[in-house]
């Protein structure tokens, strides 16, 4: 269960950072202004986040 939680948090620790890269592209190639880029990142960060607790609930659950 602890191994589990471990690679869990890596692999999500990694997809945020990836994610994150890519929205910097996104943005940069938009040329969007600061206040919508921080906009941006937050919406993205707090829907990845959602998306990463519902998954670790789910195999949480499942096993």
């Amino acid at each position: 269960m602890v191994s589990v939680l471990l690679v869990f948090i890596v692999m999500a620790g990694f997809i945020l950072y990836f994610i994150n890269t890519l929205t910097f592209t996104l943005c940069t190639t938009r040329e969007m202004s600061e206040e919508k880029q921080a906009s941006v990142f937050r919406t993205i960060n707090i829907l990845i986040t959602i998306l990463l607790v519902s998954s670790y609930i789910e195999i949480l659950f499942s096993s």
